[in-house]
């Protein structure tokens, strides 16, 4: 295990832009472990958006309310959301006017005492209010946006925090003397109202650096400013960096080998950003000007269509059954064919191994979240099933999301609960069929003939072709050959409708699928 962890994991970005939306795929030696897509829509409910919204309900039993930001469903905020200095905030809104110096306005603020833990949330906010929030939990079903009101920036290497004062330091950071540097450094740049977390991403970095991304998150704050000065009504004020560069400031780390666009706007987007946060890294960028399509190149495509279907094949014959309800998600481990030992135990324990390495990976490719229920195969030692837990717990330290796992239950039940901030991820992975067209039935295989003779009739005499091809399958290319010579169905139709009709059987056709072709090798409609 421990060889493993000091194996170095090499990591590819792979960004797609198409007319509706931007995917971004995250391979890890060449496999698919996360995949984002980002909407070119611009509704902008994502984690991290910052809107002014209206008070539209409050909740005394709940200790809370429902806020208008502008979706079709109401977003939610508890009193305890509202922050340490909401009085700051709401202040703020309440004051600004476009006549008036908003620099000074935002510094000239006091922030007063904290919020009461124990307090109501009738005596901060009313009916119509408007007041700055947050998305931190984006609509999920039924339920609209999780709301807070202490807003955030988040950088690379530091989270700007508007109305606070305290700066503290990421405990990942063990040195004391690094500790305290960064702290000072960091309290020397702040302008007066604003507080910071200094991330782990910080360590060893230079002042230059976090000068450079302070003063970017500042700029992009009151660069919102104007807005709520002109107009008071609901809107988005701010959100966070594209989808790709929110990945690469979470991610980026000298492991990233490469980073694929195929797009100049992006390129220039993520070149620019990596510029700033990792300026080292900026050469890992790479314009990609491929004829194929981006995703077909780096073979992302086929990875999706084998890993998002409900049944998910592994090495050997396993396989997972995925199911995802309104509750929870549940997922089956299955042996199928596989039987490599006649050991059934050491067999069980060796597929759920590698089922948990697969679930892993599944829980971060469709970011499944809530409650997660593992039907393991079933074991009888306990040693086994201790092992399989620890091995699961260490797979899942690589997720970034908040998650916990329990160890297996005498009945093979596994439980993760993993944090649940966007819908889980589905991509709809099969075809309708082209025979039947969806509808589960197909023609009876006895007026085939007539079917395909009625085209060619219509071809023949309404289009006035005389030179076609008949494409078909290889089973019902020999039923329209088979026969003596000039007996088959393709030589009485050439007799009876005068034409040069051709042949041609192609395996990718379905068994009664037929198509005719123009001699420029054209489908006909």
């Amino acid at each position: 295990m421990d060889e493993q962890k000091v194996e170095k994991i090499e990591k590819d970005l792979v960004v797609e832009e198409t007319p509706s939306e931007v995917r971004i795929a995250l391979l890890e030696n060449h496999r698919l472990m996360e995949l984002n897509r980002e909407s070119n829509q611009g509704h902008g409910f994502s984690v991290g958006s910052v809107f002014l919204g209206r008070v539209k309900k409050l909740l005394p039993s709940l200790n809370a309310a429902f806020v208008d930001i502008g979706d079709n469903k109401e977003a939610f905020i508890h009193y305890l959301d509202l922050g340490f200095h909401f009085t700051a905030f709401d202040t703020f809104v309440r004051e600004s006017n476009p006549n008036r110096d908003l620099k000074e306005l935002y510094s000239s603020i006091r922030l007063g005492p904290i919020l009461e833990k124990e307090g109501r949330i009738e005596d901060h906010l009313k009916v119509g209010q408007m007041i700055p929030v947050q998305i931190v939990k984006e609509p999920i079903s039924t339920k609209g946006s999780r709301l807070t009101a202490e807003i955030s920036l988040a950088g690379r290497n530091i989270v700007l925090l508007p109305f606070a004062e305290k700066v503290s330091v990421s405990q990942k950071i063990s040195s004391k003397e690094e500790k305290k540097r960064l702290e000072a450094l960091v309290r020397s740049i702040l302008p007066k109202n604003y507080g910071a977390i200094i991330r782990t991403a910080a360590e060893g970095k230079n002042a230059s650096v976090l000068v450079a991304e302070v003063q970017s998150l500042i700029d992009k704050w009151e660069a919102s400013w104007q807005k709520i000065a002109q107009s008071k009504g609901i809107q988005l004020l701010f959100t966070e960096y594209s989808k790709t560069t929110t990945i690469l400031r979470d991610l980026l780390n000298e492991s990233f080998s490469n980073i694929y666009v195929n797009d100049g706007k992006i390129y220039e987007e993520t070149r620019k950003y990596i510029s700033l946060i990792s300026p080292e890294q900026e050469k890992i960028v790479k314009l990609y000007d491929g004829k194929e399509p981006i995703f077909d190149h780096f073979e992302v495509t086929r990875q999706i269509k084998s890993s998002f279907g409900k049944v998910v094949p592994m090495k050997q014959g396993a396989y997972l059954v995925i199911e995802t309800t309104e509750a929870l998600n549940v997922v089956d481990v299955n042996s199928g064919i596989r039987a490599k030992t006649s050991d059934q135990e050491q067999n069980s324990f060796e597929v759920n191994r590698l089922a948990a390495e697969e679930i892993a990976r599944q829980l971060r490719l469709r970011d499944m979240g809530g409650i997660v229920i593992v039907d393991f195969i079933d074991m009888e030692t306990q040693e086994h099933r201790n092992e399989l837990f620890k091995y699961m717990t260490e797979l899942m330290s690589n997720d970034r999301a908040k998650h916990n796992v329990l160890p297996l239950t005498k009945f093979g039940l596994m439980q993760i609960t993993r944090q649940r901030i966007r819908p889980v991820t589905e991509i709809n992975v099969t075809e309708k069929c082209p025979l039947c067209h969806g509808t589960g039935k197909i023609s009876s295989t006895l007026i085939i003939d007539e079917q395909i003779e009625r085209r060619l009739a219509y071809y023949t005499g309404e289009k006035g072709f005389r030179d076609l091809t008949l494409r078909t399958s290889p089973i019902l290319g020999a039923y329209l050959t088979r026969g003596s010579f000039g007996s088959s169905y393709l030589a009485k139709w050439k007799r009876k409708y005068r034409c040069k009709l051709k042949l041609v059987e192609s395996t990718s056709n379905s068994i009664l699928q037929y198509e005719f072709l123009n001699p420029k090798n054209e489908v006909l409609e």
